[in-house]
C-alpha cells in the first residue's frame, strides 16, 4: 500500500507531492492549508515519508513498504522531527530547538524533514526566530508547516513557503473510508459522512464512538430550542461544562502520570523534598499541563460551533428552497418547523453570529461569555418578526 493512499479525495496535491518527492531538488519550506479535517498533517507526514522513501526509483517513492517510510509514518525516523504542540502557542524556546535541529546532518537519509504543526500558533517573536532558518536553511533541511489558512501564517514565513492548499474529501470518499475501515453499512456510513463535513476525524470518532454522536445530536438540537434569556444562559452553561470535563478527564488520566515520570527521571521518590531548581521544572510542568487543558477545551467547544453551524445552514437551505441535501437529514422535521417561524435574514444573522464568537474563541476572551452572548443573539429576534 503506497503512502499515497492515505490522501483521500486529493488527487491534484498527491500529483504535485509525488512530483517534488522525485525531484533532485525539491523546495526546501511548504506551508500546508486547508479546512479543519482536511488531513494537513497526513498530507506532511506522507510527503516526508515520499522524501525519505529507500526506492531508488524518484518515481516509486512513497511506497509504503520500505523502512524509512514506515520509520516516517510511525514518527521514529532518525531524520524526520514531527513537532505538534497540545498548547495555545508555540514558545519562542521550542522554535530555537527546531533551528538548533535543523542544522543537524542527515543521518540515513537524503534529507533533514522538519515537520511544524499548527504555525499559526507561532506569535510573531517566535515566527521569527523560525524566519531565519526557512530563509536560509541548510542545503539537506526540509521544513513543512501546517496551518488552517495561509492568513494565519505570517506573512514573512508564508512567503517564503510552497503552498499546498487541501480540500475537505466529498461525502462519497468518507463514507467509502468508513465502510472499510469501521465495517459500517453504506448508509450508516453516508450519514456520519455527511454529519461529519468532510472531516476525517471528526467521521472516525463518530463511527468509533456512540457517545460522540449521542453528544453531537444534543448540541445541534440547542439552536432551535432556545425560548427565554435563562434557557440560553442553561445551554451556554451545559456546553462549557461539557468541554471542561473532556479537558478534566484527560488530565486525570495523564497528569499524575507525567508528574511521576518527570519525579523519577530527577531522582525523586513520591513525597520528596525537591531543590529549588526542580520545584521549577515541576511548576513548569504544571504550566504546561494547564496549558494543554485550555486546547482541549477551546477545541471541543470549536466542534460545537462547527456543528452549530449546520444547523443553521439546513435551515437556510430549506428556507431557500435549494434543494441541498441536509447535513442532519435525522432532524429535518425540527428544521423544517425552526425553517417555518424564522426569517433567512435572521438565520442568516445567526450564522454570521456563530462566526464571529468562532473569532472570539481564538483570542483570551472568556469562553463563557462568549458563549452566553451568542445563545442570548439566538432569541433576540422574536418568532416571525
Amino acid at each position: 500500500m503506497s503512502v499515497w493512499d492515505s490522501l483521500i479525495g486529493q488527487n491534484e496535491v498527491k500529483h504535485q507531492l509525488a512530483t517534488a518527492a522525485a525531484d533532485t531538488k525539491p523546495t526546501h519550506a511548504w506551508l500546508f492549508t486547508g479546512p479543519t479535517g482536511a488531513g494537513h498533517t497526513t498530507a506532511a507526514q506522507t510527503f516526508a515519508a515520499a522524501l525519505l522513501c529507500d526506492q531508488p526509483n524518484p518515481a516509486a517513492r512513497g511506497c509504503g513498504t520500505c523502512r524509512s517510510c514506515q520509520t516516517v509514518l510511525s514518527g521514529s525516523h532518525a531524520d524526520f522531527l514531527h513537532f505538534r504542540t497540545e498548547k495555545t502557542v508555540i514558545t519562542i524556546d521550542e522554535a530555537r530547538e527546531f533551528v538548533v535541529k535543523a542544522q543537524d546532518r542527515p543521518a540515513v537519509g537524503r534529507w533533514r524533514v522538519m515537520l511544524i504543526e499548527d504555525a499559526h500558533r507561532m506569535p510573531e517573536r517566535t515566527s521569527n526566530v523560525l524566519l531565519k532558518a526557512i530563509e536560509e536553511p541548510p542545503p539537506y533541511t526540509i521544513w513543512l508547516l501546517t496551518a488552517p489558512s495561509p492568513a494565519d501564517v505570517l506573512i514573512t514565513i508564508r512567503s517564503r513557503c510552497r503552498p499546498v492548499q487541501l480540500r475537505l474529501p466529498l461525502v462519497a470518499e468518507v463514507a467509502a473510508v468508513l465502510e472499510t475501515q469501521h465495517g459500517l453499512e453504506p448508509h450508516q456510513a453516508e450519514l456520519v459522512a455527511r454529519l461529519a463535513q468532510g472531516n476525517l476525524d471528526t467521521a472516525h470518532k463518530l463511527a468509533s464512538d456512540p457517545q460522540a454522536g449521542t453528544r453531537r445530536d444534543s448540541v445541534v438540537k440547542i439552536p432551535l430550542t432556545l425560548s427565554s434569556v435563562a434557557s440560553a444562559m442553561d445551554a451556554a452553561d451545559r456546553l462549557i461544562s461539557i468541554a471542561e470535563a473532556q479537558a478534566e478527564a484527560d488530565a486525570q488520566t495523564r497528569n499524575e502520570a507525567e508528574r511521576a515520570a518527570l519525579l523519577t527521571s530527577l531522582g525523586y521518590t513520591d513525597g520528596e523534598k525537591l531543590s529549588p531548581t526542580h520545584r521549577a521544572q515541576v511548576r513548569q510542568l504544571e504550566e504546561d499541563q494547564k496549558r494543554r487543558a485550555k486546547r482541549i477545551q477551546t477545541d471541543t467547544l470549536d466542534r460545537f460551533l462547527a456543528d452549530i453551524q449546520t444547523v443553521f445552514r439546513d435551515v437556510l437551505t430549506l428556507q431557500m428552497g435549494t434543494g441541498a441535501e441536509l447535513i442532519n437529514a435525522h432532524m429535518a422535521q425540527q428544521l423544517q418547523a425552526y425553517a417555518a417561524r424564522t426569517r433567512p435574514e435572521a438565520v442568516l444573522a445567526h450564522l454570521q453570529t456563530v462566526a464571529t464568537t468562532r473569532r472570539r474563541m481564538n483570542t483570551n476572551a472568556s469562553a463563557r461569555l462568549a458563549f452566553e452572548a451568542m445563545m442570548t443573539q439566538f432569541i433576540a429576534s422574536p418568532a416571525g418578526s
